[in-house]
């Protein structure tokens, strides 16, 4: 394994121990096909790791592990679970710093972002070790009286998890922790930008008590055929899937093919409306998280500022100057606020979207122009009067862009905001809670940040409406994903 010399030495562990081979049954496999994926720091550019290429016979021998472990699991007690659920989320708090560190490095993200992270990954674990002994049936009786009716959740089966770059630890966890709460095995396939994490989370489930082929993990440069094969295997039940809409349309298609549970949860587009009566810091802090959590790389990332004209001149300038102060550089330098981008494509496609919107009259308030230095660098960008035909309005920016229109009325704001084939997650500033609200009924969004910059909670249900997906992952929904309903008529 090569190592990138420019590591700090600070680092709290050494990246020559990370596990780089499949994960499967229990046992750390090479995988069949004896290639390697190389694995990338965005904030140098340099060579991290070379991690194991899965083949589609490695994929099914996943899903093998995972349907014969299956059983066993489902039929542990819902208490047992509970606990070696609580043990992981423990074990995640414990090594929070080692974990941030691996995140930083593999992702990019500031220090503090992976932190946080790890913190809100953790938590599904926690969380769901709640749920796991709290997954209640029922009894009632027929409304004729000839018999009762029970009813049951059980675990749906082998399910496959594919998870994006973005947040390697919870992304994966958001998923695990639901999917063993009820007693289901899994196939995890995570991004090939970032699988590091996954590979020493996998260790640390097995280290929590965890039984072998519980949960599996696999990276491959065939993730199309590996998950489409994984998908046409009878074993698989259920697929949950995290990524952009254009991917999920295609999965979607091909779980038809074998009638696969699905849940999605696909991009975004979200709205940041501010209303002239909106308390200003507020609304400014409530942006500066809602757009540079992790960098703008962030499916609920506020994509399209909505200004109301008394307000905006103000809301501009304020936060294209808390934007251009941000200090750029590494994610594991710990003066580091704004992290590098994941590869050399997002900062051309950003500057792409860029030129398009000054192209059609926008103005740059800050930043602008990719950082020329080693790594995947753009900055803290604000952009003003930006037209509504703009590329980056209608697309997800998934960078550190904050692009800003202004509006006069509530319908105005309104109609702009749900102009988008997407509904993740918008947000809504106002010190009017009549408003608030009804603004917020009518946003055409599964979430609502309301005079908040975060809205992302394991006690609270995720998803969208619309092409940002379709399920709920958190809350009590989540677990329910990951579960068949049986009725039982019966007489006694």
């Amino acid at each position: 394994m090569t190592i990138n010399q420019k590591i700090p030495s600070t680092f709290s562990f050494d990246v020559a121990s990370v596990p780089t081979d499949l994960f499967i049954g229990g046992k750390w496999v090479p995988g069949s096909t004896g290639k390697r994926l190389d694995v990338i720091d965005p904030s140098t550019g340099a060579l991290i790791a070379a991690v194991a290429d899965a083949s589609i016979e490695d994929a099914m021998q996943a899903v093998r592990a995972a349907h014969e472990a299956g059983p066993g699991w489902a039929a542990t007690a819902p208490r047992t679970r509970s606990e070696i659920l609580r043990r992981c989320y423990e074990l995640m708090i414990e090594r929070k710093e080692m974990l941030a560190e691996l995140i930083s490095l593999e992702n990019g993200k500031a220090l503090g972002d992976a932190q946080g992270e790890v913190t809100y990954a953790a938590e599904f674990f926690r969380w769901f070790s709640e749920e796991a002994v709290r997954l209640n049936g029922e009894v009632s009786t027929a409304p004729s009286g000839a018999n009762k009716i029970v009813v049951q959740h059980q675990p749906i089966g082998v399910a496959v998890l594919v998870t994006p770059w973005n947040f390697p630890a919870a992304m994966a966890t958001r998923k695990i922790g639901p999917a063993l709460a009820a007693g289901c095995t899994c196939v995890l396939k995570p991004a090939t930008e970032t699988p590091l994490t996954a590979y020493v989370l996998a260790a640390l489930y097995a280290e929590a008590g965890v039984p072998d082929g519980v949960v599996n993990v696999i990276t491959t440069s065939r993730s199309g055929a590996a998950v489409s094969a994984m998908l046409h295997d009878p074993r698989v039940r259920k697929l949950s899937f995290t990524g952009s809409t254009e991917v999920g349309r295609k999965l979607l298609h091909e779980a038809a093919d074998t009638v696969i549970s699905c849940s999605m949860e696909l991009g975004g587009n979200a709205p940041f409306i501010v209303f002239d009566d909106a308390d200003l810091d507020a609304a400014i802090e409530g942006a500066m998280i809602a757009k540079m959590r992790n960098g703008g790389e962030a499916c609920t990332a506020a994509n399209r500022f909505y200004v109301q004209k008394g307000i905006a001149a103000a809301f501009s300038a304020k936060l294209a100057e808390r934007m251009g102060a941000m200090k750029v550089g590494p994610g594991y330098d710990r003066a580091t606020q704004c992290g590098p981008l994941i590869n050399q494509s997002a900062v051309d496609r950003i500057a792409g979207l860029l030129a398009d919107a000054t192209s059609r009259g926008a103005t740059i308030l800050t930043g602008g122009e990719p950082i020329k230095r080693e790594g995947f660098y753009f900055p803290p960008t604000v952009i003003g009067n930006v037209a509504r035909d703009a590329e980056i309005g209608r697309e997800e920016i998934f960078g550190p862009v904050a692009a800003i229109t202004v509006f006069d009325t509530e319908e105005e704001a309104i109609t702009a905001a749900n102009d988008t084939e997407y509904g993740l997650i918008a947000y809504v500033f106002t010190r009017d809670l009549s408003r608030g609200f009804r603004v917020s009924e009518r946003l055409e969004s599964g979430m609502i940040g309301l005079n908040r910059g975060l809205a992302s909670d394991p006690a609270a249900p995720f998803g969208g409406v619309k092409q940002s997906g379709l399920g709920r992952e958190g809350a009590h929904h989540g677990i329910m994903e990951f579960c068949e309903t049986k009725y039982i008529a019966v007489t006694w």
